[in-house]
């Protein structure tokens, strides 16, 4: 029976830049930078306080997810121009980073360059919406008290 997540995705347009804001900005750490011989750089990062989940950066415009006769799951031209789509106009993922502080990450963040919107008094918390540059988004969100 499956009993949790090891591993998820996040669909990025660039694999370097993807690195920078998760590793520097973020704080993540690398869990595993390795290079396959077809050119794909696997690329896995650990939450700063979730060490047992691995956030996949996939580079999914790169080459080698080209579907072809080595890859026949890989995408097909309609769909790698959907993801290119996607990707450009940063509403490819959606998800929530937790924090204690929405108004002192969204400082420290902000100071950073980060795009960002303003903190937000909601029903389920203070939230505001991060943009990671590569494609994604999320809520960050410090929840309500119970």
């Amino acid at each position: 029976m499956v009993t949790r997540f090891s591993h998820t995705t996040l669909f990025v347009n660039d694999q370097d830049k993807a690195f920078n804001f998760y590793v520097n900005i973020l704080g993540f750490k690398v869990n595993t930078d390795a290079l396959m011989e077809n050119g794909y750089r696997w690329l896995t990062l650990n939450p700063p306080e979730q060490p047992d989940l691995e956030v996949v950066l996939m580079p999914v415009l790169h080459k080698s997810m080209v579907k072809s006769e080595k890859n026949p799951h890989g995408f097909d031209e309609e769909t790698m121009a959907a993801f290119k789509v996607l990707l450009e106009k940063g509403i490819m993922g959606a998800g929530v980073l937790y924090t204690p502080d929405c108004r002192a990450a969204y400082t420290e963040l902000k100071s950073k360059g980060v795009d960002l919107t303003e903190p937000k008094e909601q029903f389920y918390g203070i939230e505001c919406v991060v943009k990671d540059g590569c494609g994604n988004w999320f809520s960050m969100t410090q929840p309500k008290n119970p």
